[in-house]
């Protein structure tokens, strides 16, 4: 039988006496590489805690790989050159300034520094903003100020945008097209400035002004409100007349505010208004009167009468229209009083006399005068002198005013000035006639005007002058005829 070779005991010995010296030797080797990787890791995390990371930014100024204390003497260094480009185009060139940061700052550093710390270095970026203790306001304040000027004064050469919007033309709405323009946005590129506020150059994207469109909901509401005015219809009162305007008739062109306001073109208003008051007033035009003994006549009014003030009267109903306001009354009266005045407005009845008035007639050398349709009294007078032309004037006047007594100052024709008293006085034309009692006439005949009558007042017999004047009310017509 063959033999087969067995391993010694000295040689089982030997290999397991190896075996142990290399695992002796792999535990220490192993602990070693265990230390080193630990004081790696361990002065990596030290450094890493006291410096930033490669791509950390504050208020734009790179501080990466830097520790606080270095972060901080940069960022006291770093001048900020204040330019701003709007798109390619640089429009501001401000004066350097510091970005203000002082040693009172180090602790927001620090606070920058262990928010961005990370166990392994880290490439992200990232721009930090901290707000020095003592910054400097030029950026905020005064800078900010200038580039909102400058914009606003690129504006002025620059073509706005159209808006389009719904008007009022030939009495049809018309949506007129919107057109862009090139004026910068210059809130919305203050907004973007304000963001870049620690930038040494500030980069603003190009943001323009847009027009109103014609899709808008301000052009419908635009198209709203006049569609609505078009609808609208004003009740215009002239003394007991009602004039029915409709805006349909009357505006042919009209335009919409911003604010929603609408504004009339009144040119077809003043021609309406021009026809109520051809027809309706009474301003130099003739009365028809009925004299004490029945005939009827026409007498021109002077200064008695009344007429629209058209101009004022337009632009009231032009509000009424624009304000949405259903009805209103003429106001504007004028005339040849005074200052301007008409009279008479409130009165229609006998042809817009009334049934309170004096009569005047120089043929018959008499007056009449009458109450509330009643005569209350009458009486023989002397007018003006007829063969020099100082005749009473002829015409539809009122009583100006009344005096008890008076001192009356004129000039005769041939016969020089005079100064004369009377104890009743109430003129009727603004050039000096009147009634009052005449206490030196003593021709009191009927034909007395004609050669000696006065200077164009009316002389009235001194026993009835009180009665007259008592029953004379100021603004009340005198008919001369």
């Amino acid at each position: 039988m063959g033999s087969t070779a067995t391993e010694s005991v000295e040689e089982i010995d030997s290999r397991l006496v190896k075996k142990g010296k290399w695992y002796n030797n792999w535990k220490w080797i192993t602990s070693g590489i265990v230390i080193i990787l630990a004081l790696i890791l361990a002065a990596l995390n030290y450094y890493q805690a006291k410096h930033f990371n490669a791509n950390i930014k504050i208020n734009g100024v790179n501080v990466g790989g830097l520790t606080s204390d270095e972060a901080l003497n940069k960022l006291k260094s770093s001048v900020l050159k204040n330019v701003v480009f709007v798109g390619e185009k640089q429009i501001f060139d401000g004066k350097d300034t510091k970005l203000g940061f002082s040693d009172q700052d180090l602790s927001g550093i620090n606070k920058l520094l262990k928010s961005q710390q990370s166990f392994f270095p880290s490439s992200k970026e990232k721009d930090y903003s901290l707000e020095p203790n003592s910054g400097d306001p030029y950026r905020s304040q005064e800078m900010k100020k200038l580039v909102e000027e400058k914009l606003a004064a690129l504006n002025n050469n620059l073509t706005p945008p159209v808006d389009a919007k719904a008007t009022l033309q030939q009495g049809q709405i018309v949506i007129t097209k919107s057109n862009n323009g090139e004026q910068y946005d210059v809130a919305s590129l203050i907004k973007a400035y304000e963001k870049q506020q620690y930038a040494s150059e500030i980069h603003l994207d190009p943001v323009y002004i847009q027009p109103i469109k014609e899709d808008s909901e301000t052009v419908k509401n635009e198209q709203k409100i006049l569609q609505t005015l078009l609808q609208q219809k004003v009740d215009y009162k002239v003394q007991n007349q009602v004039y029915s305007l409709k805006a349909s008739d009357l505006i042919k062109s009209a335009t919409v505010s911003k604010d929603l306001k609408v504004t009339i073109d009144p040119a077809d208003i003043k021609n309406k208004l021009a026809e109520i008051n051809d027809s309706q007033s009474t301003l130099d035009k003739d009365f028809t009167f009925k004299t004490h003994s029945g005939s009827v006549i026409k007498v021109q009014g002077q200064g008695y009468g009344w007429a629209l003030d058209v101009d004022k009267e337009a632009a009231s109903i032009q509000a009424a229209f624009e304000k949405g306001e259903s009805s209103t009354a003429a106001s504007n009266i004028i005339g040849h009083g005074w200052s301007g005045e008409g009279y008479g407005y409130d009165i229609t009845a006998n042809n817009g006399i009334g049934d309170t008035y004096a009569e005047v007639s120089i043929a018959e050398q008499k007056i009449w005068i009458y109450k509330n349709g009643k005569l209350v009294v009458s009486t023989n007078v002397v007018t003006g002198k007829h063969s020099t032309g100082e005749d009473t004037s002829k015409g539809v006047w009122y009583i100006l005013y009344k005096r008890n007594p008076a001192t009356l100052k004129g000039s005769h024709v041939g016969l020089g000035s005079y100064e004369v008293k009377v104890n009743y006085w109430a003129p009727f034309t603004n050039s000096g006639q009147g009634f009052h009692d005449a206490s030196w006439r003593t021709n009191w005949s009927s034909t007395a005007y004609l050669k000696a009558g006065s200077g164009g007042c009316v002389n009235t017999p001194s026993s009835i002058m009180k009665t007259v004047y008592n029953n004379l009310s100021t603004y009340e017509p005198v008919v001369v005829y």
